[in-house]
This record gives C-alpha cells, structure tokens and sequence, in this order.
C-alpha cells in the first residue's frame, strides 16, 4: 500500500513535468497518500508544484561549477548540507520511496535516502542520462528510461510520463482528431483547413531556426504554407519586421514568442521544426506527429540520440544546425509540408514509437518498491 512517497526533480520543465505526471497518477491510484515533492526555491518546482497542490520541502540548490575554483571547494559543504535537508523531507513525512528525475535535486535525494535505507525508484528522460541518475541507478531499486539504449543499469523502457495537457490531447485526438484540430486552430486564429507548420524552439527559442524562417519567407510566401512560429521570448523583432514588408503572408504566417498552451499548436499542425529535448520527441510521438528535428549544436549529444528512434522508424527527420538554410526551408521543409502523402506515413511511424502511458508505468515500478519496503 502506497502511503507516502517523496519525489524529487526541479530546475527544469524536463524535470519538473514527469515528476508531476507521475505524482498525478499517484493521486488517482492512492487519494490518501501523502505525496511530497523536494525541490529548490530557485527551480520552477517552486511555483509549479504549489500550483498542483503538492507540498515542497526545500533544499539548498548545489550546482556542480564546469571549472575548478572556489565554488568547487565550497561543494562538499553545500552538498551536505542538501543531504540533511533531504533527509529530514524523509523522515517527516516518512517516506516509503524516492522517485528521482534527475538533475542537481535528485542527487541529495538519492543519498539520503541510501543513507536511511529507502528505496529509489529512477526515471531518466534523456538518452544519455545526466550525472545525478548515473549515481542513484547503482544502488536504485528500479530504474524507469525514456529511450531504448539509455545505458543505465537494470532501465526498463517506459517512455516520458506526459504532462497533463499533453495527455488529454492524445485521447481526444483518437475521439475525434478533426474536431480537436478545429477547435485548437479557433483559439490560435489560424485556419484549420490549410497545411500547417509549428516552428519551435521551446522557451528559449532556437536563433537558427528563426533565422532561416526569416531569410525564407519569399518562399513561404510563393508556397501555400500556414506558418505558426514561436520564435521565443524576446526574439521576433526580426521576423515580425520582415514580414511586415510581405503582404502576401498576413492571415498565414503567426508569429508568437511564446504560447502557455502549446498543446493547442500541436493540435492544429501537420509538421512540426524543433530540437530535439526528451520531452519534445516523447510528445510528438506520443501524439503521432511527424517532425523535423534539430538537435542543438553544443552539448553532449542527447538531443541527437533522443530524436533518434523516431528518425529510425520513420517518424522524422534529422538535420544538423548548420543546415538549416532559407534554401532547406525551400527545397526541403516546404516541399515535405505540401506532399500528404508522406507526411501522414511519417505520422503513422511517430506513432509506433510513442508511448502513452509511461505516468502508469513508473507509478507501477513505486507501487512495487512500497510493497518490497
């Protein structure tokens, strides 16, 4: 019997929202339980979490610095001093597990709750697993990964439990995936019945993306495109000048820095251009939309790997940054948006590799560590 569990993610949505997917399956499953969430007053836990209705237990934020030097010395101490505070989370609210998302909350949370005989269960969104659940999968009772060849000991594939919005959408597109569509595009102002396309690069936006869109638009404007472009916050002064100087595209190219509810882009777009974090791949797949996906340039890699599985069965494509010119956008994103045809075979291969009930799943994998307990 599940009574209380203390889950622990923060700093980032990629976090922040299968935490509370499962957290919200949880709470179907078992009304009673105490659920608690530990995060950072820093992180958008803080103001997510409450919005949900969960508690929050607070620990001190302790990011790893890229470089020796002071903030390195002063680690041990800022880490400790975590531990304490995930500690106490576990013993007030007696916890009987540890879910763990990854990211600079889940590593105090793992070695608290090693420390007091706990146990973790895991879930790693990304294909290449961060530094927190490398740590906690060593001594982990279960361990929950996104993508197949996540190497992480013992993972089970279970994809990313949704967030809610995301959820609903993919059951009301199964009930009626016109009237989905319509209705989404009535609140967007778009029209539902032409070929549309989602540029995206998330919150933060993707400079490359909006760059090659802008340097497109004659294009897109000779084509017979409907374009919804969220360029992100503070950069679509550009776009939005240029295309003041292109009659042509008013009524058909929107431009947004940002959109709260994006699941209403979703529903009302044919092909979707974005990067390629664990949450944008699962969600597209999830939902069966075919994509062109754009991993970032830096890093180490994961947005590639994440994107793919989808690429492999079909389901998108990938292209390197660099390539993302106003002549791709031409020859390449406009003509794959107009044939039909293989955008709905591209939409039915998303599909086969999407999974939808990874919330359930995981909530499973905690059923079974409380049982074990």
């Amino acid at each position: 019997m599940v009574e209380s569990v203390l889950l622990a993610g923060g700093g980032t949505a990629g976090h922040v929202n299968p935490m509370l997917a499962v957290a919200d399956e949880l709470r179907s499953r078992h009304p009673e339980a105490r659920l608690t969430v530990l995060g950072t007053q820093e992180g958008l836990e803080s103001t997510l979490v409450p919005a949900r209705g969960y508690p929050m237990a607070v620990v001190p934020r302790v990011p790893l610095p890229r470089r020796p030097g002071a903030d390195l010395l002063s680690v041990p101490r800022r880490l400790r001093a975590a531990v304490a505070a995930a500690s106490r989370a576990i013993t007030e609210n007696e916890a009987q597990v540890v879910v763990g998302f990854g990211g600079y909350v889940s590593t105090p949370a793992y070695l608290a709750a090693r420390r007091l005989g706990v146990p973790v269960v895991i879930h790693e969104q990304n294909a290449r697993p961060g530094l927190a659940n490398k740590l906690g999968a060593r001594w982990a009772r279960s361990v929950a990964v996104t993508f197949p060849g996540t190497p992480l000991r013992g993972g089970i594939i279970t994809g990313l439990p949704l967030r809610r919005e995301i959820a609903d959408l993919v059951r009301a597109r199964e009930e009626n995936a016109a009237k989905v569509r319509r209705e989404a595009a009535a609140v967007l102002g778009i029209d539902p019945d032409r070929r549309t396309l989602l540029v995206t690069g998330g919150s933060l936006g993707a400079q490359s993306l909006n760059d090659a869109m802008t340097r497109a638009l004659d294009d897109v404007a000779a084509s017979d495109a409907q374009v919804l472009h969220l360029t992100g916050n503070g950069k679509s002064e550009a776009l939005t000048d240029a295309l003041e100087q292109r009659p042509a595209l008013a009524g058909r190219y929107h431009v947004r820095e940002y959109l709260e509810d994006m699941h209403l882009a979703l529903a009302a777009c044919d092909v979707v251009l974005c990067r390629s974090g664990a949450g944008t791949v699962a969600e597209l797949t999830a939902l069966g939309l075919p994509a062109v996906y754009v991993p970032l340039p830096i890093g180490n890699g994961e947005q590639r790997l994440n994107a793919l599985p989808a690429v492999h069965a079909g389901g998108g494509l990938l292209v390197d940054d660099a390539e993302v010119t106003p002549d791709w956008v031409s020859t390449q994103l406009l003509t794959l948006l107009a044939d039909e045809e293989r955008v709905a075979q591209m939409a039915e291969a998303a599909a086969r590799v999407g999974r939808v009930g990874a919330a359930a799943d995981v909530a499973d994998l905690v059923e079974r560590a409380a049982g074990e307990a």
